[in-house]
């Protein structure tokens, strides 16, 4: 049966887009603010190595139930029934951490609601695969970098904390998510029956290209994965040797302005893509930036210079990133399997925090940080490596 080649129309697209942004709203300000805050009243001097056990197990659940969530969406063959199932549940969950008056209720309320969110996300990410064409597809990922910037700017619409307690958080990450996904579960349409590869993708040279390509896509986004969890991490430590006197709002602005030049460039590399083609060329010339980027912060001398290495560090990761994502959808073409793979791919989400930690400890301590930023540049420049390198198999 030859997979459905209908184009959508632009309406799809945005309430796409929008519910996807949703999906970042859901854990982003929550991750970063909310859930420290509340380790920090449970636990006491002990919410530093409780929040390492929360974000630890939390990792651990989401890896396990992203694989489980694109199974059952495949089994199911229904999208949108998980799409909502896990909004639902992830918000019930959410707002039942009120309720979590020690440290152990929470964690394993965290571990519940990871379950609950993947849900929700692993599915979302196979239906674009399912109704959105390889025509579309650079657009597609053009548009999925809008949600960090949402995501991370979502932080800002929470009530302060002398004007409103956890709830009241709870309640507007609650309402901003199911604001931005419900849409597209109303309007969405029918969607597309599942479509399944043709009888030439079948053939075992051309399974066997699909293969090497989807290991190649999932090393080279882990990789690159990498290097952007330890930035996150360690980016204040970092800025704080660079510029001891730049304050909070300077590296805020710096981190923003990473994730501003990312949505342009996303969104008019995607157009390229899906007009010439050749988008695994441009995930691999957009993992050498930065690679290069990442040396020129472990070299530079100047403050300056350092800082605008940042920044196009921020900008060249956060594009390949999320046009990887719409290129990912290219190499899943069997819709029977798409979720499954998809949760598997979603792993190098969750792996980098599992794994970065004992590298930075390891190098750290007795290179600084030039050492850490050379090691990641490399692992960049393998990424780099690896897509320049995609065997055809269309």
């Amino acid at each position: 049966m030859t997979a459905l080649r209908t184009m959508q129309s632009p309406g799809f697209l945005f309430l796409y887009a929008l519910a996807y942004a949703g999906g970042v709203i859901a854990y982003t300000p929550f991750l970063m603010l909310v859930l420290p805050a509340r380790v920090s009243e449970l636990a006491g001097p002990e919410s530093i190595r409780w929040l390492g056990y929360i974000v630890f197990a939390g990792a651990a659940a989401a890896s396990l139930s992203g694989i489980f969530s694109g199974w059952l969406s495949d089994r199911l063959g229904s999208r949108r029934g998980c799409v909502a199932a896990g909004l639902a549940s992830t918000i019930i969950l959410q707002l039942a951490m009120v309720r979590c008056e020690t440290i152990f209720a929470l964690l394993w309320m965290v571990v519940a609601w990871q379950i609950a969110i993947n849900l929700m996300l692993v599915p979302l990410i196979a239906w674009a695969g399912d109704r959105v064409p390889d025509e579309q597809k650079g657009l597609l990922g053009g548009l999925l970098a809008i949600a960090p910037p949402l995501g991370a700017l979502s932080g800002m619409a929470l009530p302060p904390d002398e004007a409103g307690g956890l709830a009241d958080k709870l309640i507007m990450i609650a309402a901003m998510t199911a604001a931005l996904v419900i849409p597209l579960l109303v309007f969405g349409g029918r969607g597309a029956a599942l479509s399944f590869p043709d009888a030439a993708e079948s053939r075992s040279g051309v399974h066997m290209r699909l293969a090497s390509g989807r290991l190649r896509m999932w090393l080279a986004r882990l990789l690159m994965q990498l290097s952007g969890a330890a930035l996150a991490a360690y980016l204040y430590f970092w800025l704080r040797e660079v510029d001891p006197h730049l304050g909070d709002g300077g590296k805020s602005i710096l981190f923003a302005a990473g994730l501003a030049i990312s949505v342009v460039a996303a969104l008019g590399l995607g157009r390229r893509i899906d007009c010439v083609g050749q988008g695994f060329r441009v995930l691999a010339i957009l993992a050498l930036l930065a690679s290069a980027a990442l040396v020129a912060m472990a070299l530079s001398a100047a403050a300056g210079s350092a800082k605008l290495a940042y920044v196009l560090f921020a900008a060249a990761n956060a594009t390949f990133l999320a046009l990887h994502a719409g290129q990912t959808l290219r190499v899943l073409p069997d819709a029977a399997k798409r979720g499954r793979g998809i949760g598997i791919f979603n792993l190098t989400n969750t792996a980098p925090s599992l794994i970065m930690p004992w590298i930075a400890i390891s190098v750290v301590p007795a290179s600084g940080f030039a050492g850490l930023f050379l090691i990641f540049a490399a692992l960049a420049l393998c990424a780099a490596l690896l897509l320049a390198a995609m065997p055809p198999f269309e």
